[in-house]
């Protein structure tokens, strides 16, 4: 006899025969059945006002340990500032009872989801310092009486999950913000970060650069790796090699309200991409492997605008392809008497730690220009 699941979804429940679930057990579907009965959440509108007043008298807690580190942007902030003033709707929030004093009655709530939106309404209601108001919006002191009426009594969609333990209130925030995958890191900081780097990330990836030469898969971009390709690549061009992607967060977190560089390193970035076009490289060169593509971009970038070098086409076009050919035909890896073949070891393996990158960028500047000296040891073996 097949066993009915009752799936809920905001008001309504669905129940569909679970003949296909043979990996759950009985033991499962019992401690589901009581997480069900357990959990049973309702939505209701709570005036903003009082969640407001929650916040300033610590009854409503706004970053409880589970609550993800969430960045916006001033401008992402306004915008949904205006979203409120003007009346709209915003998403349901999520809040869970927390701590009672049995001997005065008095408790608190713990905001689950929603944390940003509250914070950002809070900031406006009290004149924060962390939000930065333009022309475009009055601060809320100076606002008609009529007006700050309306803002308080604005109704917001609260689904209170009631008394739960602290473990399944992480489960439901971890699934509220969840997808049918694991995040890789670059999704995790696009859930965090949405101002002026992230985005700037983004316009490069779209680059017809990227597009024609089809250097980035279906997938990769589905998962965001293109953007963290080009803001990995831009960091370093701003900072040199690091370990990894290191100080992309650092980045993503100093460059999210402005990035003034984006004018001038947008212009250095077509000059490279112009250059490595130019250079006519075969559709099955290496050089449209994600490590060799990264050194050839930085070590461009570095002979042009950082040592000035005047590097003619041309020659550097017929050194970098003999010398990616002669790369493809090493037949040793472990052999470190070459350039060739230092290089070769160090795009098989942590491809992206800083002393990989560092030998691969020494060695490619040489080929782009012989009388530069790399910085690197060439080991005869004994």
């Amino acid at each position: 006899m097949p066993v009915n699941l009752v799936l809920i979804k905001s008001e309504v429940a669905f129940t569909i025969p679970v003949i296909f679930l043979t990996h759950i057990n009985k033991n499962a579907l019992n401690n589901a059945a009581k997480r069900c009965e357990r959990m049973k959440t309702s939505a209701t509108n709570r005036k903003l006002r009082i969640l407001l007043t929650g916040i300033q008298n610590g009854v409503l807690l706004p970053r409880p340990e589970f609550q993800r580190r969430l960045v916006w942007s001033n401008k992402h902030k306004l915008a949904f500032l205006k979203t409120v003033l003007e009346g709209y709707p915003f998403p349901e929030i999520y809040i869970a009872a927390g701590d009672v004093n049995s001997d005065t009655g008095e408790g608190n709530e713990m905001l689950v989801d929603g944390q940003q939106r509250i914070s950002t309404l809070y900031q406006y209601f009290k004149g924060s310092p962390d939000l930065k108001l333009d022309r475009n919006f009055e601060p809320y002191r100076e606002l008609s009486e009529g007006q700050k009426l309306g803002f308080l009594e604005y109704e917001v969609v609260v689904r209170d999950l009631g008394k739960l333990p602290i473990s399944e209130i992480l489960e439901i925030f971890r699934r509220i913000n969840s997808t049918n995958y694991a995040l890789n890191a670059m999704e995790v900081h696009n859930a965090r970060f949405d101002g002026e780097f992230k985005q700037f990330g983004e316009e490069l990836a779209e680059h017809p650069f990227f597009e024609e030469s089809r250097f980035f898969r279906p997938q990769e971009i589905k998962r965001m790796s293109d953007i963290r390709f080009c803001l990995v690549l831009v960091s370093t061009l701003m900072s040199g090699y690091s370990n990894r992607d290191d100080v992309l967060e650092k980045y993503l977190e100093n460059y999210n309200e402005e990035f003034e560089q984006k004018d001038s390193l947008r212009k250095e970035f077509h000059t490279v991409t112009d250059f490595i076009t130019r250079c006519d490289f075969d559709s099955k060169s290496r050089v449209w492997k994600k490590a060799d593509l990264f050194t050839l971009f930085v070590e461009v970038h570095r002979a042009i605008f950082k040592r000035k070098y005047d590097l003619r086409t041309e020659n550097a076009a017929l050194a970098l392809k003999d010398f990616f050919s002669e790369v493809d035909g090493v037949i040793d890896p472990n052999d470190t008497s070459t350039l060739q073949n230092i290089y070769y070891k160090a795009t098989l393996a942590a491809t992206n730690d800083r002393g990989s990158r560092l030998k691969r960028g020494e060695i490619i500047q040489k080929v782009l220009d012989s009388s530069y000296t790399p910085q690197i040891k060439i080991e005869q073996d004994a």
